[in-house]
């Protein structure tokens, strides 16, 4: 046992809270092919350029559905179990000299960093029920490594942020980190052409990037591991409740009215981006009419933007509350949706509102980075305040179970849309996403804006890295 008090912790110098985040550079790196690239890889845009075979049925099935959006929705379904599960698994462990949170992380890693690559490395290069069945298999095993590694650390968030000062400035960082994993992923677009002009394949290249970017998301999953000091940073106690996990996770959404509100708006975020994270390859070579390396370009310009959104989001947050700017942030995105489902119709130059998008997507990229994790960690203390316990691991379980369920929706959804036309002679599907996507956060934006913001961490003055 560690010989200092875990219920008084210091608070973590800078250079832990970066230990930390570089973790969230990892795993961000290792669920983006997941998230992003399972369509583009198994089902591709016709737009005259032959990038990947098919590995199995590209038509409908049951009228609406596609194999790879069931696939990619296979593992989820598995989520309603383990997440309440790890997550009561990961409040009761016990506390030891390395802390609670990072035996799961230690456990996940190699797996998640594994299948992350195995996705898009089917068995057959060619049509084939063999290639569904890996499939299916490796979505199981990467879902369920991805949320032994993802909840746990998530709960960290509140554990170290247990002085106000530091939530903002934890999610803030993180959110750079999440952002910069995000981003390296999409440079995937321009690397794999490249590689291909050079003499590969695009799906021998294709493939040879999932693998580097599965060992550059390892190794930085591996920080907060192996550097982290965890039992001398965070502030934990062992949950010591009986209920199940499952109950416990349905009794917290069922009494805490904020998580619920906020949960479910958040569910209709994460469709809605996991929409455009998928989709931006499309818009920008089927409806914009561009090479599909600039999808790369558009993010680039957003990521740079976004950078400098962080300060000026923060000062917001301290103005107005965290509700303001997410109500805001939830508007930009709906009008980037609306300019991307109809940008060969507006009467303005395609360019122009490329880059206008590009700008304007920043602000929400940010905000949406930076505030959420921010208002999870508020509720968690709330709830400890009145209960007594810490529930760090629940709180994220449910916001993560809940991201997982829109990014599902979206997995369905996405490819059945693709079906009414994702070519540049019929680009229906393509622009009906856009339109889906736009509808969601609408949703999300009605929703939120019932959301209550009175917590005292809204009244915290902005925290000073210099502090640390």
């Amino acid at each position: 046992m560690p010989d200092f008090d875990n219920n008084n912790p210091p608070r973590p110098p800078l250079v832990q809270i970066i230990i930390y985040a570089i973790g969230q550079y990892g795993w961000s790196l290792a669920s983006f092919g997941a998230g992003s690239l399972l369509v583009y890889f198994y089902m591709p845009a016709e737009d005259g350029i032959e990038r990947f075979p098919a590995f199995f049925n590209q038509g409908p099935i049951l009228g609406i559905l596609t194999i790879v959006g069931l696939l990619a929705a296979a593992g989820r379904v598995l989520d309603a179990f383990t997440d309440p599960w790890i997550a009561k698994m990961s409040d009761r462990m016990k506390i030891s000299g390395i802390g609670k949170r990072k035996k799961f992380l230690a456990f996940a890693v190699l797996p998640f960093a594994l299948c992350s690559f195995l996705l898009f490395f089917p068995l057959i290069n060619a049509p084939s029920i063999w290639n569904v069945i890996w499939l299916v298999l490796i979505s199981i095993l990467y879902y369920i490594s991805f949320t032994m590694y993802l909840i746990p650390y998530n709960a960290l968030i509140a554990e170290l942020g247990h002085d106000p000062k530091d939530r903002m400035l934890i999610s803030s960082i993180i959110s750079l980190t999440w952002i910069f994993g995000f981003s390296t992923g999409f440079t995937i677009f321009i690397l794999n052409g490249m590689m291909a002009e050079s003499g590969y394949g695009y799906q021998e290249s294709f493939q040879y990037l999932i693998g580097a970017y599965s060992i550059i998301a390892f190794i930085c999953m591996c920080f907060p591991i192996l550097f982290l000091k965890e039992n001398k940073y965070a502030k934990q106690t062992e949950e010591v409740s009986e209920i199940s996990g499952m109950s416990s996770f349905f009794k917290l959404i069922r009494e805490d009215d904020k998580l619920r509100i906020f949960v479910l708006s958040d569910l209709t975020y994460w469709l809605s981006a996991t929409f455009i994270q998928m989709g931006v390859a499309y818009y920008i070579s089927i409806l914009m009419g561009k090479n599909g390396a600039d999808s790369t370009l558009f993010l680039g310009i957003a990521l740079v933007c976004s950078l400098l959104f962080y300060i000026p989001i923060n000062i917001m947050v301290k103005k107005f509350g965290k509700k303001v700017v997410t109500l805001i942030a939830f508007g930009c995105y709906i009008i980037v949706f609306g300019i991307t489902g109809f940008v060969d119709k507006l009467p303005l130059d395609i360019d122009i509102l490329f880059y206008f998008s590009a700008v304007l997507a920043a602000f929400p990229m940010a905000s949406f980075g930076i505030i959420p994790n921010a208002i999870v960690a508020d509720l968690i203390y709330e709830n400890e305040k009145k209960t007594g316990k810490n529930q760090a691991g629940i709180y994220y379980a449910v916001r993560t179970f809940m991201m997982k369920i829109g990014i599902t929706f979206a997995n369905l959804i996405f490819p059945s849309l693709l079906l009414l036309g994702k070519s540049i002679e019929n680009p229906t599907g393509v622009r009906a996403t856009a339109i889906a996507a736009l509808v969601f956060c609408l949703i999300g934006m009605l929703i939120f804006s019932r959301y209550d913001d009175t917590i005292t961490e809204d009244k915290v003055e902005i925290p000073d890295i210099l502090d640390h």
